[in-house]
This record gives structure tokens, C-alpha cells and sequence, in this order.
């Protein structure tokens, strides 16, 4: 059951979000100072200190509010009931961080966040503490007549692959449940152009490692008739794709992505491809990022260049990250990549491969009322109406919460657009837009209470 707000309410609702920004971005900018990485090799002290932060905020808003943990990194689970009648929202995001790389790579420091230009730059200023905040500002627009029930369920481990989600949703399973789920943690199709996202790209990682000499030995002496392992792994790693670019690797499910206006010039822009680089791989651009297979090769480990020998390399092992058909089964896919790159061992060199990480992708039916609602949502914040994606990037949660809740509408939202660089240096929200994503999610709600 959904209701329309009339003009007067939506111009009401319009001003009171302009008001609480400044607010909202102070909150943010604090969250952001925070450097909740949730990687290991970083101090969780502070992801808990981010969690703590979070809980405090949900507080103040009258939810009750819990910190969880199920063998993995503290969750924020916050609660406000539902007026009689009136359905249940779930609203996720993560205050969990990327690591910020190298510091000289960004033009200020990356946990002490900086306006330029009407962008907010700062780890996880967009990806996904904006989240956090963009619903808080939904929950302050409507202050005591919250017009359906809420439960907020910040994830602490987004970042590293929400290990411990499953025992979370398995413990806390009932008191998630809703009938309508609001997953903040995605895009939109441009600045002044907001979107749904429909589909994601499932993933599974692995590590191959090549050997062909039981120690190093020297090149000159050797060379010629004995194999390195590093030329045996690149030669492998290349049977990987055609001369083209497309996948060799039989067995992979693909199809082709619902087309809208995406020249090639504008993703040689956004992704900075240098002149003269060819794209690679068939089929429409948009089908090769959302809904065709990508394998890449994203790390090696040999020696480097500074620190090498002449020498015959004993073993090499690189790490590929696959992307898959939103319907293909990871496990599956993982199995047809491993016998391929055992049956093509160069030069009869061992290959061993070990699976890394895998998630499922996404696809959602985005038709229904709750569909229609957050449509029309949009299009109130924005002015103009949004339009269906797929992103080429896993979001692996998103399954996992449409296999727990299956009767539930998923929607996946987000405040990033395409100059936000989530992961990169210099990783940035764009103010303007913050402010129409928490206007949106305000409409919906009042859209949603019956």
C-alpha cells in the first residue's frame, strides 16, 4: 500500500531537508574523520569507535538501538515501530572504510574531509558513511510522525566481503525483517540523474600459482632450454582472452543490457583510458560492464624490478578477479576458470588454484508498488525521472539479504555518481546530490506509510 504526498507536503518536506543539511554534512564530516578500515592489517579500535558513533546518532532519533557482532566486525541495529498498519522499512548502508592507498595520491589528506568545487572529499565520505547519514536525514525530516516503521542495520564489514553477515542474518533475522528493503550503497546514472540499480554482477576471486623449477637458478646458465615461471604464469594468464579481448573460457552465462545513451567517449572519460588503448571485448559497452563475464589479472607476485637477479624464477603466482552474469552461479563459473588454466599449463609447468572469495550476483524484478513508490520518489527529489541500471561491480550482500527476505522489495540506491572514485584517492560526494538522495528517501517513506 502506498500513498501520494500532495504538493503542499512534498514542498514541506523539500524545505525541511534543505534546513537539516548542514547538520547532516557536519555529522558526515565527523563519521569521516573516523578511519574505520576494516581490513586487519588496520586498528579496529576504530571501527568500533565508528559503530559507537553511529549507534549515538540513531539514538538521538529515538531508535532503539544495538551494537552486534557475530565473529566479525560490530553491526548497528537501530528500531522504531511501525504506526498500526503502516509496513516496515530496512534501511542499510556500512560505516566500514576502504583503505585510503597512498596518501601522496590524494590532494588532501584522505580522514579529514575538505569541500572543493561542491564535492566533499574523503574516505568514505561517499562509499557509504553518506549512506548512513542520507538515511538519518529521511528519519530527522519526519521527526515524530514517522509514517512507517524503521529498522536501520549499518553493516562494520561491507569492505572486506560481510564474512559474518550470514550469522548475523541468521541470528538477527526477525528483527530485520521488513517489507520493504532500502540498500544504500550503489550509484546513480549521473550528476542531475538518479537511478535504480536492477542488477549486479556476481564475482569470485582466486589465486593461481605456477611452478616449474624446485629452486631458482641462474639465467644464463640454464636459460634457453628450462622455463621460468614467471613467463610460464603470463603465458597462462593470456589464455584467459582472445586477441579481442573477449572471454576464452567456455561455459560463462551472458547476456546483453537494457540500452541507454553510453558513447564510448564518455567511458574513456570516466575511467581514464589513455589515447590510443582499445577497448576490449564484444557486445554492447553497457552489456560488457553489467552483464558479460571480466576477468582480470589485479595482482603478481615475483620479484620486482628493483630487487630482481638473473635468475630462472622457481614459482609465480598471480590473484584474478572475475565478474559474472548476475544469474551465473559463482561456484560453477570458479570451477569451469580452474580446470581451464590446469588444462593449460604451458609448457607442462604445475598449476595449482585456489578460490579466494566468491558472491552472488543480483537481479531484481523492479516492478510493484514499492517500485513504483521510490520511482516517483526520485522524481520529485530530482525534478526528472530515473532510470534503470545494472552496475558492473558485486555487491554480494545485496543476495544475500534477497535470499533471506524473499518476499521483500529490494531497492538498491546510492549517493555516488560517476566522478566519486569509491576506492580510489581522492574519493569524493557530491554535496548537491546528498541533499536530493536524503530529499528521495524522505518522499519514500511518506510514499510508503499507508
Amino acid at each position: 500500500m502506498t500513498s501520494e504526498p500532495d504538493a503542499a507536503r512534498l514542498d514541506q518536506l523539500r524545505t525541511t531537508v534543505a534546513g537539516l543539511m548542514p547538520a547532516a554534512r557536519a555529522d558526515l564530516e565527523s563519521l569521516t574523520r573516523i578511519p574505520s578500515v576494516s581490513l586487519d592489517s588496520f586498528d579496529q579500535q576504530h571501527v568500533q569507535a565508528s559503530a559507537e558513533a553511529v549507534a549515538d546518532l540513531l539514538r538521538a532519533e529515538g531508535l532503539e538501538v544495538e551494537i552486534v557482532s557475530e565473529g566479525g566486525r560490530p553491526a548497528v541495529i537501530g528500531h522504531r515501530a511501525a504506526p498500526e498498519g503502516a509496513p516496515t522499512v530496512l534501511l542499510y548502508a556500512h560505516h566500514d572504510v576502504q583503505p585510503p592507498g597512498d596518501e601522496k595520491d590524494w590532494d588532501t589528506p584522505p580522514f579529514e574531509p575538505t569541500e572543493r568545487d561542491g564535492r566533499l572529499y574523503g574516505r568514505g565520505a561517499a562509499d557509504d558513511k553518506a549512506g548512513v547519514m542520507a538515511h538519518l536525514v529521511a528519519l530527522r525530516a519526519h521527526g515524530d510522525d514517522l509514517p512507517v516503521g524503521v529498522t536501520v542495520f549499518v553493516e562494520g564489514e561491507e569492505e572486506v566481503g560481510s564474512d559474518s553477515l550470514p550469522a548475523l542474518l541468521d541470528k538477527h533475522g526477525e528483527r530485520l525483517r521488513a517489507d520493504a528493503i532500502v540498500l544504500a550503497d550503489s550509484t546513480n546514472w549521473d550528476v542531475g540523474t538518479p537511478a535504480l540499480t536492477t542488477t549486479l554482477r556476481g564475482m569470485f576471486r582466486l589465486v593461481v600459482t605456477v611452478r616449474t623449477l624446485d629452486h631458482s637458478v641462474h639465467s644464463g646458465m640454464y636459460g634457453g632450454p628450462v622455463p621460468d615461471a614467471i613467463t610460464a604464469l603470463v603465458r597462462l594468464l593470456a589464455t584467459m582472452h582472445t586477441d579481442d579481448g573477449d572471454i576464452a573460457v567456455e561455459g560463462f552465462a551472458t547476456s546483453e543490457a537494457t540500452e541507454l545513451d553510453y558513447p564510448e567517449e564518455r567511458l574513456r572519460a570516466e575511467s581514464g583510458l589513455l589515447e590510443g588503448v582499445r577497448l576490449i571485448g564484444s557486445g554492447s559497452i553497457l552489456s560488457r560492464l553489467w552483464t558479460r563475464p571480466a576477468i582480470t589479472t589485479i595482482g603478481i607476485d615475483a620479484p620486482t624490478v628493483d630487487t630482481s637477479s638473473n635468475t630462472l624464477v622457481a614459482e609465480a603466482r598471480a590473484k584474478v578477479s572475475v565478474r559474472l552474469h548476475p544469474d551465473d552461479d559463482p561456484r560453477a563459473a570458479y570451477d569451469r576458470l580452474a580446470a581451464h588454466l590446469r588444462e593449460h599449463a604451458p609448457w607442462g609447468a604445475r598449476v595449482d588454484v585456489r578460490l579466494d572469495d566468491e558472491g552472488r550476483g543480483f537481479s531484481a524484478d523492479a516492478q510493484g508498488p514499492v517500485y513504483d513508490a521510490a520511482r516517483a520518489a526520485f522524481a520529485d527529489a530530482w525534478g526528472t525521472d530515473p532510470v534503470d541500471i545494472g552496475v558492473g561491480g558485486s555487491i554480494p550482500f545485496v543476495a544475500a539479504f534477497a535470499e533471506t527476505f524473499p518476499d521483500a522489495a529490494i531497492l538498491v540506491t546510492g549517493v555516488e555518481d560517476p566522478d566519486t572514485r569509491a576506492h580510489g584517492a581522492n574519493e569524493s560526494l557530491h554535496l548537491g546530490e546528498f541533499e536530493r538522495v536524503c530529499l528521495a528517501e524522505a518522499v519514500l517513506l511518506e510514499r510508503l506509510g499507508s
